[in-house]
């Protein structure tokens, strides 16, 4: 449990390293869109040859499909529900973030959004220790890249809105802290699961990866990058195959 926790903190530390350098620099929009879309090709990668591939040969097709299914519309709809509170915007850079002035609760919102984007990921980091075969290095490396992006792109936007440092810095340090514990929970709470639950918690979380891919980093890579999206999207997914594959 306790390795579990430890690879969790990794990878959700990654979100810390992003958001400093997104709120003490100042990193071209272009640059972070390019680094958010090659981080949306990583995780691409790392939910379809990692995630559901494995939840498919432990419990089949219908658990995967069911749980994949499941799993897209719970973030959707938690996702819709923040997005009225002022966290649609929440991994912009630009200034499409509302402060606390501007929508009294965002802030709040914001955290919770941040929460719902990387629990998913830190479960599946934990769950992927209960073979006895070590940690997926894949799922970790993908989750750990998909990160920086992610924190940079958010506290760069965090920035913009007026929020503090103290928020800032605060927020990401905790939601790397979640991670970890995440993580121990998928390992505690899943270990001697049935291969049909097993699979279909963890297509689960593929289908709400995905969703929230679609959801907040695409539309952020393509604000900036356009057309050139495409080419640091597929870049990232064949990074994340080749070194599935290694």
């Amino acid at each position: 449990m306790l390795e579990a926790a430890g690879w969790g903190l990794l990878a959700g530390s990654a979100l810390l390293v992003g958001a400093l350098v997104g709120y003490l620099a100042r990193v071209p929009r272009g640059v972070i869109a390019a680094v958010m879309g090659f981080g949306s090709g990583v995780l691409i990668s790392a939910v379809s040859f990692d995630l559901i591939a494995e939840a498919h040969e432990l419990g089949g097709l219908v658990p995967t499909a069911v749980g994949s299914a499941i799993g897209a519309v719970v973030y959707t709809a938690a996702n819709v529900a923040l997005a009225r509170r002022g966290a649609r915007h929440r991994k912009r850079s630009g200034g499409l973030q509302p402060s606390e002035d501007q929508q009294g609760g965002s802030g709040t919102a914001i955290a919770i959004g941040a929460l719902l984007d990387g629990i998913p990921e830190s479960v599946v980091i934990g769950a992927s220790l209960i073979s006895g075969g070590g940690v997926s290095l894949v799922t970790v490396a993908a989750v750990f890249v998909s990160n920086v992006p992610e924190g940079l792109s958010s506290a760069a936007g965090m920035r913009t809105a007026g929020r503090g440092a103290r928020y800032v810095f605060g927020l990401w340090t905790g939601i790397a802290l979640v991670s970890g514990l995440a993580a121990l929970a998928g390992y505690g709470l899943l270990a001697g699961a049935p291969p049909q639950w097993l699979a279909g918690i963890t297509a689960f979380a593929g289908g709400a990866i995905l969703a929230m891919i679609a959801d907040t980093m695409i539309p952020e890579a393509f604000d900036d990058a356009h057309l050139l999206v495409g080419l640091s999207t597929v870049a990232g997914f064949l990074s994340a195959f080749a070194l599935s594959h290694a």
